[in-house]
């Protein structure tokens, strides 16, 4: 094309251009849920900092927890596999921003023809051997003029935020998976003594009934009933074994090792401590802001909106500038001699006028998913409330129950002790002695279990509250990336 007719291109056409991609814009879905003020279950005691939240696991003052923890954010592999999502992301974020800039690649060409002797014929003196050797680069640059690579931009940055989130969302699920087993294990290991205990005290008093019985005192049936109290008292120790050795084998998988690995660390049994204190979390806004499930949530809006300026692009002329600047002679020593240089330059026009029902067709299902993304973030923020909410009654409620069946299990084992005192003294029959002991084996036992729900629950408090996130990824060499992915705001969608 001729430097005049494309100037005069150029001139008309440009100002039409802007014009036009100055109006337009990409609609921004807005959310329309407000969160409430406040939640309402607020009996907290204890208000804890964001350090405190981020890193639950440090208040139980428990090293084999904190081991555990911080080998599992290291090895664990569904983080490895969240990790490599988000570097896949974000090096596809790195590739779609040179889209803003033109695409130079270098070429070179050697040919060698041969004419036929009729073609050769028709030109007097010719040769019928040729050759041919050019050397150049050659620019292509799309000219943004409707947004189309921008919105594709601002699409792939919110995708990679949401990567960003979806680690960090991984984070806070292993963290609290990890904590939660590790008290579940020490829960069902007091459990196992609690079984253990009842069942040597159980064949003391079988012991009791049979010197009774030798000495002509007792009798077979008062025999029978001890026995067989404390065969089915000794049934419960397999089955405590097997989830015990289940649990620490699922410990070991959470934390990168093969399942036997931490059958010797977490053997010796550990009581589990007094509940700490409720916990207040804030405004249902606070938690909103720390949670990575809302975060990511709306980082995909934003993408599924800016895939709307992508589609809409196509509504109106791509322009494409391209450029050549080399070298081309007929013998390889010429190449660069003054004389054998060629540019070109050229504007390129692709607009699918005639397909606008395809077209159309797309911006329709750009439009759709949008509003299904605009679905998702609100039932992604009405359900964090939720949990937020359910997690903190749960505990609270846990707590009481907890304190109610320690003086249960406290006040059972002093009359079961005492019921054998009394049976020995000839003040009650054997039947009393067979229900004191069963009432404490089962108070106790449910003591040891609602202590190891009550911590769960307590998990289920900080899970809810986005703890369990330290801000870095130990495996990542992009940490600084993610972290500014996590808190960048999201990109403008309007022109």
């Amino acid at each position: 094309m001729p430097k005049p007719i494309l100037k005069s291109l150029l001139a008309v056409t440009l100002p039409l251009l802007l014009t036009a991609s100055c109006a337009f814009a990409e609609e921004v879905s807005t959310p329309a849920i407000t969160p409430p003020r406040n939640f309402a279950w607020m009996s907290a005691d204890e208000r804890l900092d964001k350090a405190d939240q981020v890193q639950f696991w440090r208040r139980f003052d428990d090293a084999k927890l904190t081991e555990l923890v911080e080998r599992a954010l290291r090895e664990n592999h569904d983080l490895r596999i969240a990790l490599a999502r988000f570097e896949s992301a974000n090096a596809l974020l790195r590739t779609t921003k040179l889209d803003r800039f033109p695409t130079i690649t270098a070429q070179a060409n050697a040919s060698e023809s041969k004419l036929s002797r009729d073609q050769t014929a028709a030109v007097p003196g010719g040769s019928r051997s040729g050759h041919s050797y050019d050397v150049g680069a050659v620019l292509s640059w799309e000219l943004d003029l409707f947004g189309r690579v921008r919105s594709g931009i601002n699409a792939q940055t919110a995708e990679t935020r949401a990567a960003a989130d979806d680690l960090r969302g991984m984070q806070v699920a292993i963290v609290a998976e990890v904590a939660r087993d590790y008290f579940t294990l020490r829960g069902l290991q007091e459990r196992l003594r609690v079984a253990q205990e009842n069942a040597q005290s159980q064949a003391q008093t079988l012991h009791i009934v049979e010197a009774g019985l030798d000495a002509g005192r007792g009798t077979e049936f008062d025999s029978a009933r001890a026995s067989a109290q404390l065969a089915t008292t000794s049934s419960r120790v397999p089955a405590l074994r097997a989830d015990i050795a289940a649990t620490t084998r699922h410990l070991a998988v959470l934390t990168g090792q093969i399942p036997e690995a931490l059958d010797t660390a977490l053997s010796t049994p550990q009581a589990l401590r007094e509940l700490p204190p409720s916990v207040d979390p804030g405004t249902p806004a606070d938690v909103l802001l720390r949670r990575p499930d809302v975060a990511a949530a709306q980082d995909r809006l934003a993408a599924a909106t800016a895939r709307i300026g992508v589609a809409r692009a196509d509504l109106f002329p791509h322009f494409t500038l391209g450029g050549l600047l080399g070298t081309q002679a007929i013998h390889t020593d010429s190449l660069f001699e003054h004389g054998s240089e060629t540019h070109l330059v050229a504007l390129g026009i692709d607009w699918s006028f005639l397909d606008f029902g395809r077209v159309r067709a797309r911006l329709a299902a750009a439009h759709a998913n949008a509003d299904g993304e605009l679905a998702t973030y609100e039932q992604v923020v009405l359900r964090a409330i939720e949990e937020t909410e359910n997690a903190l009654v749960r505990y609270d409620e846990a707590r009481r129950q907890d304190e109610q069946l320690r003086h249960a299990a406290a006040d059972s084992a002093t009359a079961a002790q005492l019921a054998r005192v009394r049976y020995e003294a000839g003040a009650i029959g054997f039947f009393e002695v067979l229900d004191a002991e069963r009432s404490n084996l089962e108070a106790e036992d449910a003591a040891a279990r609602q202590r190891a729900q009550s911590y769960a629950d307590l998990i289920g408090v900080y899970q809810a509250l986005a703890g369990g996130w330290p801000g870095v990824s130990p495996h990542s060499e992009h940490v600084g990336e993610l972290a500014a992915a996590a808190r960048a705001p999201a990109p403008s969608q309007a022109h």
